[in-house]
């Protein structure tokens, strides 16, 4: 009896604390934008276009698509529709999910920091 008494109060603490947004899956748009920063040489969050597309509406989005943007071709094929998980991988590193893409990116190894990149371009419609 007092093992399962201890067992309750201790998922009853993780419950809590979880709560509290510490939980792996809380997702911060406004830290997004700050590791957006990284990306605003070359990317846009307008309809405009730099070294790179605009990111204006990413998500949802299928990949090479953006009006006017010259493509890799390997972008052109890959037909990705970009949501949280193919934006992940392809933040996490760009030429494992699209081999050839000529984004001269190494990737974000922080999955927290993509996560919170993500949750900033989802805001961009």
């Amino acid at each position: 009896m007092f093992t399962l008494i201890r067992f309750g109060s201790v998922v009853s603490i993780l419950c809590a604390i979880d709560s509290f947004g510490g939980g792996a899956d809380a997702k911060d748009a406004e830290h997004g934008a700050q590791v957006f920063n990284m990306c605003a040489a070359c990317h846009a969050t307008d309809n405009s276009t730099r070294l790179g597309p605009s990111l204006h509406g990413i998500v949802g989005r299928r990949s090479g698509t953006v009006s006017g943007f010259r493509y890799s071709r390997a972008m052109k094929n890959a037909n990705i529709t970009w949501d949280e998980k193919s934006l992940d991988a392809y933040i996490e590193a760009p030429q494992g999910l699209v081999p050839g893409t000529t984004m001269p990116f190494a990737g974000i190894p922080n999955s927290g920091d993509r996560a919170d990149l993500i949750a900033y371009l989802e805001t961009l419609k």
